[in-house]
């Protein structure tokens, strides 16, 4: 099926915020899936929306395991999807909506190449800030895996907290996030959990959209994968997550 035809049916389901077509179960490989996904993109930005940069998913191992999926995978984000927390999204506007624990890293330099290293990484991200990923469900990962990146990788909308200058001496690995779910903690996990160091996933992601052309650009806001699984959330619920020397970020599904 050619890459437009399948990412118009999709961008039609986002918009109408409906399933993804049966028609397209089990029809696409991984290289088709980036395609179609950079397709839509394509209808995004001609429809007048823009690009706010891009995410890495699957980057922890509880994620691999509860998705049945054993590599990351790529996203693009958008300036109708950023948030400032705190923040509040209306709960009966999402599909299955969920959240992930992440970091958000701004670029301050272009980086691209099939060998990127942890070093030009770092030197090429400018700032960081607590995040939370909204993710909405149109599939099941583990059942059709390129569908669901074909999709943007369930990609919603992020939320980020305050923006700190980074350091390239600053130890993301340490990174220690603690989740709360209506004031009650669910979880504790650290940056160590996301491919080793949540910069891993900027050497991964540059070294990824090398393959089809593409590279980070100044200005580029990047999902760095969660360091915990996936949350499920229900009407009401109200979440803050909170990561050490970086602070919180609160998001609230009214």
């Amino acid at each position: 099926m050619p890459n437009s035809s399948a990412a118009a049916q999709i961008y039609q389901c986002l918009s109408n915020n409906t399933m993804f077509p049966e028609s397209l179960s089990q029809t696409l490989s991984l290289d088709d899936a980036y395609g179609v996904q950079f397709e839509l993109l394509a209808l995004r930005l001609s429809d007048g929306q823009t690009q706010a940069g891009w995410k890495v998913g699957l980057t922890a191992k509880a994620m691999q395991e509860q998705q049945g999926v054993h590599e990351p995978c790529l996203g693009h984000l958008t300036g109708k999807g950023r948030l400032t927390s705190p923040a509040r999204m209306v709960f009966d506007e999402l599909m299955a909506p969920g959240f992930e624990n992440e970091l958000c890293m701004r670029m301050k330099a272009p980086l691209s190449g099939p060998d990127v290293s942890v070093e030009a990484a770092k030197a090429a991200v400018g700032e960081v800030a607590p995040a939370i990923e909204v993710i909405e469900k149109r599939g099941v990962f583990r059942d059709d895996f390129p569908l669901a990146v074909a999709g943007n990788a369930q990609q919603c909308a992020f939320v980020t907290g305050a923006f700190r200058r980074f350091q390239p001496d600053t130890d993301l690995a340490a990174i220690r996030a603690e989740i709360f779910v209506n004031d009650q903690s669910c979880e504790t996990a650290t940056g160590d959990a996301v491919l080793g160091n949540p910069m891993h996933s900027i050497v991964w992601l540059a070294q990824k959209l090398n393959q089809y052309g593409r590279g980070l650009e100044p200005g580029d806001l990047i999902m760095s994968g969660s360091f915990t699984k996936q949350y499920q959330v229900a009407k009401g619920d109200r979440v803050r997550t909170e990561f050490t020397d970086l602070g919180p970020v609160e998001v609230e599904f009214a």
